[in-house]
Parts: C-alpha cells; structure tokens; sequence
C-alpha cells in the first residue's frame, strides 16, 4: 500500500507531491472511509488551503456526503466542533507548522479526535485500489457558522471565569501569523484579560517569525512581555494546536516544563488519573503522578499515539514535549486555546506568578534539535547506533540510556526530512554536553 499518512495527518509539497489530482483522490478514498453522513471541513491561513477546500468540498460532494464549511479555524476548534455540533466526521486542511510551500488534510472523527493508525491504514487501502463510493446522490455544501463560539464557549465552561475576569490578567500573545487569531484573542477578552498582540495578521507566509514556535524565534514575544509588565506570554503554531510559554520575566519555557506544571495542578484537582505522554518526553512526570497516586502511559511519538490512548483509557491529560497539551475533559487532543486557559486557571488559583510555580516543580533538563536528513539517511544513523548501543529501545526510532540520569532519542520525523535527537540530563551543563555529543555522532553518520 501508499504511505499517506505520517505522524500527524497526510502533508506534501502543494502543486508537487500534494496536487490538485492528489488531494481529489485522497478525499475520495476519505469519503469511502467515513461512507456516509456531513462532514465539517476547516483550513489554516495557508495560500493554498482555499484552493484545497474547493476540491475537498467537491470530492465529498461526488462521494454523496454533505460538507459543511467552517473556513478559517483552529485544528482544534474543528475538532471539538466536530464532536460538539455532532457531525460524522471533520477535515482540517493544514500543515500546522511545516513551511510555507507544504499543506496538508487531518481526518477527524466523530468524537473529535483524529483518527485512528488502524483506521489511516483502512484509508490507505482504499486509496491504492479506489475502491471509492459509487452513487447517483450527490451530497450538497452548506456553511456552519456556529464553529468558534461552540469552542470558545466549550473552553470557558471549564475554567473559573469570575475569578480570572477578576485578576485582570495581562497577556501577550504571539499568533505566529497563524488561525488562533481567530479564536485566542477573544477568548482572552472574553475572560477580561489585557491583551497585547504580535504576529496577529493571518499570512500563509508566516512572515512573522515562522510557523513553528522554538526558543530561538520567539525572542519578540520575549521582549513584549518585559515591555508591558504582562503576566506571561503564548506563541501558537501555525494551526493552533500546540502553545509555547513565556513567563513573566521573559524566560521561554520548554514544551515539557508548561506540561509538567499544568498536570501537578490538574492532577491535584483529579486525583487517581492517568496521563498519556510520548516516549520523548522527560522523566520529571514520572515523580509529580506519584503524589496524586497517578500513572503516567507512554506512546510512540505523535499526537494520534498520544490522543486515542487517551480515549481508550479515559485518561485525564495528555502531551508532547513540542507545546502539545491535551486536557481530557474538553477533548482528547492538543488545544491551544485551551492550553492557555487552563494556565490563567492555574495562576489565579495559585496566587504566584508563573516563574514561581515552575521553581517549586522537581528539576528537568530537556532539550531538542534536528538535523537535515532522508528517511533512508536515517535509518543508517539509527543502524550504527543500534550497533554502538545494542541494548536501547527501538520501538520508535531508538531510544538510549545512557546511565540513570542522561538519555537521548533519535528518531526521523514523520512530518519534514529531518531526524530528530531528544534528551535529558540532570544538569544544564551535562544536557549541553549530551546533545552535542550525539549530534556529531549523528552527523559523523551522514557523512
């Protein structure tokens, strides 16, 4: 069978490998997977995706289903309108943080959650032999107008509003040029916070600081939270699902240290729950369930992994060390909106400012990089590495112990041509150590 899908939904180059024929037959075979019904489609601020949600629209209707469009909207808010406004399915057309030139097509369910790797794999067979739906009734578009307020409304009904409406919170918000811009900044407003804004003008081009929130290209929502004396701040990816912090003093903090925050305040309201977290994530979780008499699950990386373990074990919380943060009581899969609300929930309940509560969390030393490099490139890394380290886990690209307190992961990306190396340590200064150690491992490899 064609692999369409990679970690996280079906992406390409548009006008190469994601062509107008390509998109055609890709919602054909999407079509015959959900066989009947209305489906909601959405799409990201890229140049593309119109273009896209016309095909979309119009293989559906081929296919016999209604469509139903939200147009510009989150990742998230699609899906949990999907499950929300009950319709049968949901097609959110986005790269989420890939470049400019890349879009691409998440399936959602009818619970709002992605689908599936089994069911991607039904989608996959159905797209190599076009064993498409075969009818006389062709289904009809409407518009579906309800879409941003059914989520932000679905976001507020789980916080205490009255108390932060009181706090009067100063947020700074960077919107990355990206869809959250429709829907984080009322939500903000609506929860009576003062909000300053960059990044706020939806561009494909992403011409802000890119689409992809990272350490290294966040150093203006930095500066803005410093210059207004703002409470923290949030940078989003390109489709809104994945959210980055910045704390009072200007300090970026790491996807896995707001994740490890929002779970021990979570965690200590819901007690006896389970969290569902990746393989590249870091140890810390493991010692912040223990005092809630938690448990924590780990995946393969992805957010499909992440999601639909959640769904079958009812778990509490999920995350990935990229920003990714699910909350299981609104729905099973990454929400920044959602993620931002939780935190401003947590701040006026905790009475400390956001610096403060990440220093009474245990310790965690985490990092990331990538390198450039072919699917075929990386698996001689992962071989040689196997070789040097034969006892690692290669459930997921592989995974090294190095001793009690220092590992590291590399794994190719299932989204770009890149491999990725994840690590901690029990120091800075020994993390620091450990990566570059690895990368030129890693490069020594590709050469």
């Amino acid at each position: 069978m064609k692999k369409l899908f990679g970690t996280n939904g079906v992406r390409g180059v548009f006008s190469e490998d994601f062509s107008l024929d390509f998109v055609n037959d890709l919602v054909m075979s999407l079509a015959a997977y959900f066989q009947k019904g209305k489906i909601l489609v959405g799409y990201d601020g890229r140049h593309s995706s119109p273009i896209v949600a016309k095909i979309v629209s119009s293989a559906l209707n081929y296919s016999g289903l209604d469509c139903y469009m939200a147009d510009l909207v989150p990742t998230p808010c699609l899906e949990y309108a999907t499950k929300k406004l009950g319709y049968d399915g949901g097609l959110m057309i986005t790269a989420s943080h890939n470049p400019p030139q890349y879009n691409g097509i998440k399936p959602v369910a009818s619970d709002g959650v992605e689908i599936s790797r089994e069911d991607e794999q039904k989608i996959e067979r159905i797209f190599d032999e076009k064993n498409w739906n075969n009818t006389d009734i062709f289904g009809k578009t409407f518009e579906e107008t309800n879409v941003i307020s059914t989520y932000i409304d679905g976001i507020i009904s789980l916080i205490e509003k009255n108390m932060i409406r009181e706090k009067k919170f100063k947020v700074c918000l960077d919107l990355g040029n990206g869809v959250q811009s429709v829907t984080a900044k009322n939500l903000c407003e609506k929860l009576g916070c003062d909000v300053n804004t960059i990044n706020e003008i939806i561009d494909g081009d992403f011409p802000g600081r890119g689409s992809e929130p990272t350490p290294q290209n966040l150093g203006e929502l930095s500066k803005l939270v410093i210059d207004t004396n703002s409470d923290f701040g949030i940078a989003f990816d390109g489709d809104g699902d994945r959210s980055i912090f910045c704390d009072e003093n200007g300090k970026i903090l790491t996807g896995d240290s707001s994740a490890l925050l929002l779970c021990d305040y979570l965690l200590k309201q819901y007690p006896n729950s389970q969290v569902v977290t990746c393989l590249n994530s870091g140890n810390t979780i493991e010692k912040i369930v223990e005092k809630s008499n938690s448990r924590v699950v780990r995946t393969k990386v992805g957010s499909v992994e992440v999601s639909r373990r959640m769904v079958n074990d009812d778990a509490l919380v999920g995350y990935e060390e990229n920003g990714g943060f699910m909350f299981g009581k609104h729905n099973c899969v990454r929400d920044g909106a959602m993620t931002l609300a939780l935190m401003l929930d947590l701040l006026c309940k905790t009475k400390s400012s956001l610096s403060e509560n990440i220093i009474n969390l245990p310790p965690s030393y985490t990092t990331k990089t990538k390198l450039e490099c072919s699917l075929e490139q990386s698996r001689v890394v992962i071989s040689e590495l196997l070789n040097e380290f034969p006892d690692s886990d290669t459930s997921d690209g592989i995974k090294i112990n190095v001793d009690e307190n220092n590992w590291v992961m590399i794994r190719p990306s299932g989204t770009e041509p890149v491999i990725r190396i994840y690590g901690e340590s029990n120091s800075q200064q020994n993390l620091d150590s450990l990566i570059s150690n690895f990368v030129e491992k890693t490069k020594s490899f590709l050469s």
